[in-house]
């Protein structure tokens, strides 16, 4: 795996401090994060980042194809930087996202394809994850 920086650049995008510290968090934390999030978990080691600096990365970091953006939470979108073809699953007991492998990557018809310009594909499930299902002993 790449780190931060070399993600970046090879994305097309100028590695500034503040930019690697958001890829850097977001390629260690597969939690599929929140501004709040990062926001809150930055904060401390940079105390001059802002919010709007996050959103405002993001969109260029999602412009870019460095993150996608998902919306399985109907309160905040989250983001992901595996961009490569997989599933969501999001536990509606405690809220963790995980992502899911795909055995095939979706498939439509070849008359949809040739009417659609498709840009994007999400899935999601929701359910009870292992964790939760398992009662603690």
């Amino acid at each position: 795996m790449k780190n931060a920086q070399e993600h970046l650049i090879s994305k097309g995008i100028h590695p500034s401090h503040q930019r690697v510290a958001i890829m850097d968090y977001l390629l260690k934390h597969r939690t599929h994060p929140n501004v709040d999030e990062i926001y809150s978990a930055l904060n401390e080691s940079m105390p001059t980042l802002s919010k709007t600096t996050i959103y405002n990365t993001l969109k260029l970091f999602e412009e870019k194809g460095a993150v996608s953006s998902i919306s399985i939470d109907e309160k905040n979108a989250r983001y992901d930087a595996f961009t490569q073809p997989h599933a969501h699953f999001q536990c509606i007991q405690c809220g963790a996202i995980y992502d899911l492998d795909l055995n095939q990557e979706p498939t439509l018809s070849d008359e949809t394809k040739s009417e659609f310009t498709i840009l994007n594909t999400q899935i999601y499930y929701k359910g009870i994850c292992p964790k939760c299902k398992t009662p603690e002993k």
